[in-house]
């Protein structure tokens, strides 16, 4: 079987030749109001919700950080099947994000049916929201089409938590074909959003030192355990990751960290581990370097993997596959 003149096998080896297809200007004649349509969608929701940008941008992480920018994430579990939106790691994704998507992708759909892709308007939400709340431009291409699976087994190990050590983490990264220099940008998007206390719990809790966690400012710390003093009865207790500018896409969150107001343990690893640090100290310096760095790892991570041609279907709805029979 052959794509693009190409051999099947040739293309699913080398995944980058599947990306000759995007382009900036993908849906300027199938779906000419497209881009307004977006844009007015998320702008809307985002006054309404302020939270949904930092949602929607951990939305496209987790989407893209397993298979490529594909939409399996959207994807509703079946009695049957369980798909990557019910992993542990992503039961915890927030509401806002799913429904800003399904919003714009039910107003194009009356637009322009079967024509854009959920993938392209995860990313293309994405995009808009990290510039509305004070960020980088990201440019970013469409064509992409949406995965034809979803598996919750393929979640596990392709998205760092908190409590890994930076070793595992870099790994985690590297294996997706991504360097330190742009892990440690990528991880500024905690300069948005927030993380629930069960995520941080065993760091401020635990016993160590007088003051608190090492590293962590006491005061900070202190105030940390009464706010989530009663998180094992209420799991959705959460802390800002920025507790300074949390709704402004800045460089404080690197800020943040040189002064001990870092929340999460892999926060902390990152602002003095020997291969991240000098990175952390350029980005709290210089909030250009940061926007410039985030911006191109953002579009590399965009482009990586993502499926075109019969590799992939543009779903009619982001839940489920058009196949699906109930």
């Amino acid at each position: 079987m052959k794509f693009f003149g190409l051999p099947l096998f040739i293309l699913l080896s080398f995944p980058y030749l599947l990306q000759a297809n995007l382009s900036s200007d993908y849906y300027t004649k199938s779906c000419p109001e497209f881009e307004q349509t977006l844009v007015q969608i998320v702008t809307d929701k985002q006054i309404a919700a302020p939270t949904t940008a930092a949602g929607t941008l951990r939305l496209f992480f987790h989407d893209c950080m397993v298979d490529g920018c594909d939409a399996s994430i959207l994807v509703a579990s079946t009695p049957r099947k369980t798909s990557e939106r019910d992993a542990d790691i992503n039961r915890s994704l927030p509401g806002d994000a799913f429904e800003v998507i399904t919003r714009v992708k039910t107003a194009l759909e009356l637009k322009c049916p079967n024509v854009v892709s959920c993938s392209d308007i995860l990313v293309g939400a994405t995009r808009s929201l990290i510039t509305m709340v004070g960020g980088p431009k990201v440019n970013v291409k469409f064509g992409r089409k949406d995965s034809l699976v979803s598996d919750m087994s393929r979640v596990e190990g392709k998205l760092a938590r908190p409590n890994m050590t930076m070793d595992h983490i870099i790994s985690i990264f590297e294996s997706r074909g991504l360097t330190v220099q742009e892990m440690v940008a990528l991880v500024g998007a905690h300069t948005i959003g927030f993380s629930h206390c069960k995520e941080f719990a065993s760091r401020i809790f635990n016993k160590s030192g007088e003051n608190g966690p090492v590293g962590m400012n006491p005061k900070y710390a202190a105030e940390l355990r009464k706010l989530c003093a009663n998180y094992t009865k209420d799991e959705e207790m959460s802390a800002f990751n920025d507790v300074f500018t949390p709704g402004k896409f800045d460089n404080m969150y690197y800020k943040n960290l040189k002064h001990g107001y870092g929340l999460l343990q892999s926060d902390h690893a990152i602002a003095f581990d020997n291969r991240t640090r000098s990175l952390v100290d350029l980005y709290a310096a210089n909030e250009t370097a940061f926007f410039d760095a985030f911006a191109k790892a953002m579009e590399k991570v965009s482009e990586k993997n993502v499926k075109t041609g019969k590799l992939g279907e543009v779903r009619r709805r982001c839940d489920q596959y058009n196949d699906y029979k109930g």
